[in-house]
Formats: C-alpha cells, sequence, structure tokens
C-alpha cells in the first residue's frame, strides 16, 4: 500500500461549492492527516527501534493510527494517558477500542522522560518535523489536480489540532492555506505553528464564538447531519463539524468569491462511534 492519491470530490453544502480531499480514503485502517504525518515513520528503516512511546487523550486520533503503524512494523507500542474515563474502560469503545486490539499497551501515568535506544518517541497529535514527508506528498496531489483543472485561484481549508497538516501544506502549496483552530484559541495555534516553523504560516479564520475542544455543542450535531444528508460523506464531529461552521462563515462574508474551495478531509470519523454515544445521551429527545 502506498496511502497516497486519495480522490476529490465535488459537494454542494448549503449552496456553497467545495471540493473535498478524501484522505479519508486513503486507506481503512490507515488514513487522514494522521497517516500523512506518521508516513515517514513507515517509509523509513529504523533497525534499532522495537518500541514507540506516545501520549495524549484515550479517544485520540493520533493514539489508533500509531497503534496501526506500530502494527504494521511490528513494533511495541506504549501510549501514556493521564485518565481514562471509567465509562471508557467499562464499555470501550472508538479509537479506545480499536487501538487495543492492534496491541496498544496504555498507561494512565506520565511518559518516563528517559528512554532506552530501542524506543522512539512521537509527540502528542504528530507534531513534529517528520510530518513534512508525508504533507509534501499531499501537496503535491493537490497541485497536480489544480493544474489539470486549471484552477489557478484555489484556497484550500482544513481544521487544525496542533496545526502541523495546515502549517506544511501551506509550506509545499503555493495557494493560500485557510484555518481555525479546534484545540485552544488562535494564540495556542499560532504558538503551535513557531514551534515548527517561524514564518510562511496559513491564514487562521476567527470564530465567531469561543469552543471548548471535546465539549458537546448543538450546532456541531446538527452541522454533522446536515453534511450527512448533503453530501453522502461522514465527518469528524470533533474538527469537521467547527470548521465547516467556520468556512461556511468566511464564505458568506465574502462579496465576490471566485475562488475555489478544497477542503481537507482529515478522517477521524472512528471516534464518531463514542461521539454519536454523548450527543445521544445530552440531547435524548431532540436527537
Amino acid at each position: 500500500m502506498t496511502y497516497t492519491n486519495s480522490p476529490i470530490e465535488k459537494i454542494n453544502f448549503n449552496n456553497h461549492e467545495i471540493f473535498v480531499k478524501r484522505d479519508d480514503l486513503l486507506d481503512v485502517d490507515f488514513s487522514g492527516n494522521k497517516a500523512r504525518k506518521f508516513y515517514y515513520f513507515l517509509k523509513h528503516d529504523f533497525p534499532n527501534i522495537t518500541n514507540i512511546v506516545s501520549h495524549g487523550s484515550a479517544q485520540s486520533n493520533a493514539m489508533y493510527s500509531l497503534s496501526v503503524l506500530c502494527k504494521l512494523r511490528g513494533w511495541k507500542f506504549d501510549y501514556y494517558v493521564d485518565h481514562i474515563a471509567s465509562y471508557i474502560k467499562e464499555s470501550p469503545s472508538g479509537n479506545y477500542k480499536e487501538a487495543l486490539k492492534n496491541g496498544m499497551n496504555i498507561h494512565e501515568e506520565e511518559f518516563p522522560k528517559q528512554l532506552d535506544e530501542n524506543t522512539m518517541f512521537i509527540n502528542e497529535g504528530g507534531a513534529l518535523k517528520e510530518a513534512q514527508y508525508g504533507l509534501e506528498l499531499l501537496a503535491q496531489e493537490i497541485i497536480t489536480w489544480a493544474e489539470q483543472n486549471c484552477y489557478e485561484n484555489l484556497k484550500v481549508f482544513l481544521p487544525s489540532g496542533t496545526g502541523t497538516t495546515a502549517l506544511f501544506l501551506q509550506k509545499f502549496l503555493p495557494f493560500p492555506v485557510l484555518t481555525c483552530a479546534c484545540v485552544g484559541d488562535e494564540k495556542y495555534l499560532e504558538k503551535q505553528f513557531n514551534d515548527l516553523e517561524k514564518t510562511n504560516h496559513p491564514i487562521i479564520l476567527q470564530r465567531k464564538k469561543k469552543y471548548h475542544f471535546g465539549k458537546l455543542y448543538k450546532e456541531f450535531y446538527e452541522t454533522h447531519k446536515d453534511l450527512l444528508e448533503q453530501t453522502n460523506i461522514e465527518f469528524d464531529f470533533l474538527y469537521d463539524s467547527l470548521g465547516f461552521i467556520v468556512l461556511e462563515d468566511y464564505l458568506n462574508s465574502l462579496e465576490d468569491n471566485n475562488s475555489k474551495i478544497l477542503y481537507i478531509h482529515q478522517g477521524g470519523i472512528l471516534g464518531n462511534v463514542s461521539m454519536i454515544e454523548r450527543y445521544k445521551h445530552k440531547y435524548e429527545k431532540e436527537v
């Protein structure tokens, strides 16, 4: 498997024509922006490495993708979390359940600061320089598609967690990359950019409302439902719902929009299994 060359589809969402780069379709197991970020570790040789250590939340998309990577490479995978909710332990679902199936060893404690020579540490969310390798390939796919269709006025949009994907896409693309902060605020996202690259940052679109990552919002559920009904594509609750809200606000604010919009579908829909359960519990009567 090459895990590249995902298809691009045209959709119409709330009367806006948008192209969608379907990185969620790269592979059944290894897909989305995490597959792009971790592609370097799949394609390069690490003769001394037998173990991967990472950390984050117990339903992280990166956690699941790393479990797939380690399964493909035959590496042991140790993942460290601050806390695992009791309901997740009692009834495993989503990324947590599937990562355990892939052989992940999860530890409810702080990750070790000292690692042996056979262990490689991968930072939370895949915010690392090596992510450039796979994201440059993604950028080249976008450039080729734009050239074939003579789209010179293209704008690329994707919601951001660490912002790594948006940052490196902007580095390799001749088109403007637009994004919005999903984890933390705009200042947090700018700091994440600066930690990796000091210049040539994507354009951060402002949100009209402050959102707390992982919290349930009725407009997220409604946007997710509208997207599925209008496009027949399942998007992620945590990132894509907010992403389309911000993108729609942006498009509605333009007096004359002659640009083509390419939205990057970054996968993560495995996490929807646990999210929809939470939404049904919170909005049982409405949902």
